[in-house]
């Protein structure tokens, strides 16, 4: 008996010897060009402890002994990989070569990529599946961030930190992207140039961003388009419209083809102007990429769009005022409004690949621009305003609108870029020769007739309330370019944080004004050792924003008559922008949560002030300015519900500007929103899907027309929307028991726009009695529809 203890024990001790062990795990972690992947985790989940590898891909992580021990490596953009030692002891030593992530795999992501930049990386996932109601899925995402407003459903434009929608820069796939330049309102937009079928990667930047983005004062989208690698179809249709989207590719070769078909006549139908519209939007874009070897890579980019607009309104009724006070106002439409917006777009990049790593990319790219806009209408309203509390009939009359506005522009461009990428440095610059050409011819006027008075009323000659005249042409070239760096790099010692760097000088040349800019940039992000979940960051730069064409038209009236001419001596605006933020990543019920802050404030010199009616903007055509815009933006993003992404924003900002020696709000001084994005499954099922949004935002500053921005001592409604949509999976490939079926997924969905029925505020009209005593009528937005669509991806 005691000979078998003795026995038992001599087995049993080597094995609590080697569970108590302790060894040391070294490596290199690199991808498949043998380059070091900083910052890829490291862990061993059943042990609990984790660690991430260096800029140069080096780790160290200490273990326990066992007959086994799983040891996990993964990246953003890499596929993990899993290597199992059996009984290590002692130091032992890895190498391992993660793998590019193949872009149209299924990918379980538990972990969001980090934010070093100023650049913020959004997440696409769903991003067709929300409730909608311009069909603009990416300017949407945009609208719901920290920093963003839109108080207009029907558009895509947006106002970032107290900007205009003009100070917006977008790029695709590297190349500038314009608008039409004539769109007054969202009725007449359509939708914008990004398809979402064909996004691979959104990048966002509310402020303090890097060299490479261009003169603008607010904010830089940055979107790349995918390159498929095998056939995709996809297709979807609903009461606004329909997408087509098919695909080809293999590692050569990838072709997508996309079109879109919108029209918001049923959405429209829900105005109190009410009447028949015809509007339609169609267009189509494909992307080529050719890869004939490992060096060379040609893509090529095209879009063609067709927009029209028709209108011919016959009444509206609409009540305002409060409780007590109650006012009805009534119209009674002749004519019509017919506006064409044509636009084409192409792009051609050429790119190859230098040096013995392959770690050199230099691109050639060219693009061009054109659109042709057309915007025609005669509309007579005959109008009556009351007393509804006493039947007092408060005004009568009849206004007149027309407008012959033609307008042709035409951009091209060439861009050489350079890329270099070495262990610690990602360097980057690139020169621009722009070229653009601009023709414009308008004619607008205003008639009002108040109880038999025109307004404005003069014994001696027929004026108009208003009137404009233009007929001009720009000819110019921009010289632009850009030269940055981004430069990792970690502190000394056992305990590292980790330090990300981007600094870069941008300048610009214009021949019309013959200005010439300077724009020094830099941020710097900051993972400190005492916490890995933890980052902080910081951001200054100078930024100008160039006169485009309708900031140059500044306005001479002569005899009642204004005409708008150009303005060479114009300037840059100027911005200055300091951005400090902090980011805290963790984990609640096992689920990954990310709460950032920013703190920011901006500096503006020479602003072009400007007026805004519904998404319609009016510059004074000079720098008549000096101001600021200050703020806080928070953000929740996380897995409030398993498997989903909802966030939660909060925003607080002032912005002023001094005129005429007085500080008065920016047209856009929202002093608070808020946003809400939340994603949840039925109990029991992933089949019923459900999307909730929700905007609240303070409402903007108003006044009188034609009295100044001075004067605007009103302010709207604040701006509140919810709406919600319901999704259905129909069918999904390998639910049934079949994995040969040629329809990958099917869905059915239900939306509720505009859920609460809330009047939203657009604009005004302001009508004007003998007395010259004004009453500002508001514009109603959209109000509750039902939308219903199906998609179907093969």
């Amino acid at each position: 008996m005691l000979r078998n203890i003795i026995l038992a024990l001599i087995l049993f001790l080597p094995l609590c010897s080697l569970q108590a062990q302790e060894f040391t795990l070294t490596g290199r972690v690199v991808d498949s060009h043998d380059s070091p992947i900083e910052l890829a985790s490291v862990s061993c989940l059943s042990q609990g402890k984790a660690t991430m590898t260096d800029l140069k891909g080096h780790f160290s992580i200490s273990l326990r002994s066992a007959d086994s021990v799983a040891v996990k490596f993964s990246m953003i953009g890499y596929k993990s990989k899993t290597r199992i030692l059996r009984r290590p002891r002692g130091k032992q030593t890895l190498r391992i070569t993660l793998l590019p992530m193949d872009a149209l795999s299924e990918v379980v992501v538990t972990e969001k990529r980090r934010q070093t930049t100023a650049t913020e990386q959004l997440d696409i996932k769903n991003l067709k599946d929300n409730p909608s109601a311009s069909g603009n899925a990416v300017e949407e995402l945009i609208q719901q961030q920290a920093g963003v407003s839109s108080h207009n459903e029907l558009s895509s434009q947006y106002n970032v930190r107290g900007g205009s929608f003009d100070e917006n820069s977008v790029y695709i796939n590297n190349v500038e992207i314009y608008r039409p330049l004539l769109i007054r309102s969202g009725q007449q937009e359509g939708l914008s140039i990004i398809n979402p079928d064909m996004v691979e990667s959104i990048g966002f930047s509310s402020g303090g961003f890097e060299a490479k983005y261009g003169d603008k004062m607010s904010s830089a989208l940055d979107i790349t388009y995918r390159r498929p690698t095998r056939s995709e179809l996809s297709a979807s249709m609903s009461l606004l419209g329909g997408t087509a989207f098919a695909a080809v590719g293999n590692k050569r070769l990838s072709m997508s083809h996309a079109m879109r078909y919108k029209t918001n006549r049923y959405l429209l139908g829900s105005l109190e102007t009410k009447g028949e519209y015809r509007p339609n939007y169609l267009d189509y874009q494909t992307f080529i990429s050719y890869r004939p070897d490992s060096l060379w890579t040609i893509d090529f980019l095209g879009n063609i769009s067709e927009n029209h607009y028709n209108f011919l309104p016959t009444d509206r009724e609409t009540s305002f005022g409060t409780m007590e006070d109650v006012k009805s106002f009534k119209v009674y439409f002749d004519g019509q409004e017919k506006d064409v917006f044509r636009t084409f777009f192409g792009s051609l990049a050429v790119s190859r690949l230098l040096g013995s790593k392959l770690q050199t990319k230099i691109s050639l790219l060219a693009s061009a621009f054109y659109s042709k806009e057309q915007e025609r209408y005669d509309i007579q309203g005959q109008y009556w305003l009351d007393d509804t509390q006493n039947s007092e009939n408060l005004g009568v009359g009849t206004y007149m609108e027309h407008a012959r506005n033609y307008l042709t522009s035409k951009v091209a461009s060439v861009k050489m870029m350079v890329n270099h990428k070495s262990r610690k440095h990602d360097i980057e610059g690139a020169l621009t020769m722009k070229f653009e050409d601009i023709k414009e011819k308008a004619s607008e006027y205003e008639m009002r007739d108040s109880s038999g008075y025109s307004i404005p009323h003069n014994p001696d000659r027929l004026d108009l309330i208003y009137t404009l005249r233009s007929s001009n042409h720009i000819n110019t070239t921009r010289l632009e370019g850009y030269l940055q760096d981004t430069y990792r790099f970690a502190s000394h010692g056992e305990r590292q944080s980790f330090f990300t760097l981007n600094y870069g000088l941008r300048f610009s040349h214009w021949s019309f004004s013959g200005e010439t800019t300077v724009s020094p940039r830099v941020s710097i992000a900051m993972v400190p050792a005492f916490n890995s979940d933890v980052t902080f960051r910081f951001s200054t730069g100078l930024y100008y924003q160039a006169p485009f064409f309708k900031e140059l038209r500044d306005t001479v009236t002569t005899d009642g008559v204004t005409r708008a001419v150009l303005n060479n001596k114009i300037k840059s605006q100027q911005s200055i922008h300091f951005v400090g933020a902090f980011d805290y990543r963790f984990k609640m019920k096992d689920r990954p949560y990310k709460f950032s802050a920013e703190a920011y404030y901006k500096l503006m010199h020479n602003l072009i002030p400007y007026n805004v009616n519904n998404v319609k903007i009016t510059y004074y055509g000079g720098n008549q300015c000096d101001g600021y815009a200050a703020g806080l933006d928070l953000k929740l993003y996380g897995e409030f519900v398993p498997g989903t992404d909802s966030w939660v924003t909060f925003s607080l900002m002032s912005t002023k500007q001094k005129m005429n020696g007085k500080w008065v709000p920016m047209p856009t001084d929202q002093r608070y929103a808020v946003n809400v994005h939340f994603t949840d499954y039925f109990p029991g099922t992933e089949k019923w899907k459900m999307t909730l949004r929700l905007a609240i935002a303070d409402g903007l500053p108003f006044g009188a027309p034609h009295s100044g921005l001075e004067h605007q001592d009103f302010r709207a409604p604040a701006y509140k929307r919810a709406d919600i949509g319901m999704s259905y999976c129909l069918y999904e490939r390998g639910s049934h028991g079949s994995s040969k079926s040629a329809i990958k997924n099917a869905w059915i969905g239900i939306d509720c726009l505009n859920l609460f029925g809330i009047n939203n505020v657009n604009s005004y009209y302001w009508v004007t009695d003998v007395t010259n005593q004004q009453y500002a009528v508001p514009n109603y937005l959209t109000g509750r529809q039902i939308n219903v669509k199906l998609s179907i991806k093969l």
